[in-house]
């Protein structure tokens, strides 16, 4: 009789088990194609959910599957199977451990894409790696106010859809040092914000290779409004087209999609 009681009191429970063993496969992220990665250590932006938002909707429009976490877990060679892109969304501090560094750094020159946003610049200051993916790391900033940035290369996906000039609010990023071996898609003209430091240049938008992976990074987007403004949201469409490797830029500043 005890042993019957106990079969019938554990059967929901293992029910219970099997629908949250099958609901943890479910949100794994080879479930998609895109991966927005959120983890903070240090300053969290209060405009991470719009840009998570802005994310999926721009995912969806271009066909991907779009999933968020801040679970660093996920960084295995089982957990990044089938995402094409990893987006680092306003991540701060260090937020990988030495394993999970050397799974993306070998997913990155495998031929991965990266998208870079906004502080990810303020992230893995002592990884050398993250250096080569993104390019620099942040230094400081000014206030939040207006400035105007020049789209120096309109003939990537990125910026195809930017006016030559483009005058909108954000945190202007100064950097430790201005990125080298990289296609410089925009910078911002110091002579129309206070506070800058870098002179001119001054990058705010720029992609390279790294292996036989792609990077992209947008300084722009500290704003919660940053990620309802049409030409800002071309922008990240444009740069998740181009880390998946699905958008090739011709010289007439069309942009072909695969």
């Amino acid at each position: 009789m005890w042993s019957a009681f106990v079969r019938g009191a554990l059967a929901p429970l293992a029910l219970i088990s099997l629908l949250v063993l099958a609901s943890g496969c479910a949100s794994r992220a080879s479930t998609a194609d895109v991966l927005v990665f959120t983890r903070t250590t240090g300053f969290r932006h209060s405009s991470i959910p719009a840009g998570i938002a802005a994310m999926r909707e721009l995912g969806a429009q271009a066909g991907y599957r779009v999933g968020s976490t801040e679970d660093a877990s996920v960084f295995t060679e089982q957990g990044l199977e089938g995402v094409r892109v990893i987006v680092f969304l306003n991540t701060t501090g260090t937020i990988l451990n030495d394993g999970q560094r050397s799974v993306l750094e070998r997913w990155i020159r495998a031929g991965g894409g990266f998208v870079g946003v906004h502080s990810a610049a303020d992230t893995e200051y002592d990884w050398p790696f993250y250096g080569e993916l993104l390019g620099t790391w942040f230094a400081s900033h000014p206030a939040i106010q207006s400035a105007t940035v020049r789209v120096v290369d309109r003939n990537h996906p990125a910026t195809a859809q930017l006016p030559e000039s483009w005058t909108r609010t954000d945190e202007w990023y100064d950097f430790r040092a201005r990125p080298v071996g990289v296609r410089l898609l925009a910078e911002v003209d110091e002579s129309t914000y206070q506070g800058g430091q870098m002179g001119d240049p001054h990058p705010v938008l720029w992609s390279h290779s790294v292996g036989s992976g792609r990077s992209i990074y947008v300084a722009m987007g500290h704003t919660e409004e940053s990620y309802s403004e049409s030409l800002f949201r071309s922008v990240l469409l444009g740069a998740l087209r181009f880390a998946a490797g699905d958008a090739s830029t011709l010289r007439d500043g069309a942009t072909r999609t695969r």
